[in-house]
């Protein structure tokens, strides 16, 4: 008998979360586990090439091996780079200052 593993794949949009159980072989990946899931199914805007992983908050490749437990947590793209948007506030202040 193939020894196996148990983990799970979250992944979260504004407005619903998915959290779903994967058994699969010893040695599978963070990837494996998304393929099993059926959260690329079910979310279309995720795109299989880019997607950013992590297991328990570590960003984590899509290769990396997954161990009993572990937690595959697909990560939605920044709608905006946190430094522009500090850059962009720190500008307005400035503004509000010179009063203009």
């Amino acid at each position: 008998m193939t020894e196996r593993l148990s983990v799970e794949v979250a992944y979260a949009r504004p407005e619903r979360q998915w959290l779903v159980a994967v058994d699969l072989p010893m040695g599978a990946t963070a990837l494996d586990a998304v393929r099993a899931s059926g959260i690329l199914a079910a979310c279309p805007e995720l795109d299989e090439a880019a997607l950013k992983l992590g297991v328990f908050g570590k960003a984590v490749k899509s290769d990396a091996v997954l161990r009993e437990h572990d937690r595959v947590e697909i990560y939605r793209p920044l709608l905006a780079d946190p430094k522009e948007v500090r850059r962009q506030r720190a500008e307005a202040g400035k503004k509000m200052k010179k009063g203009g």
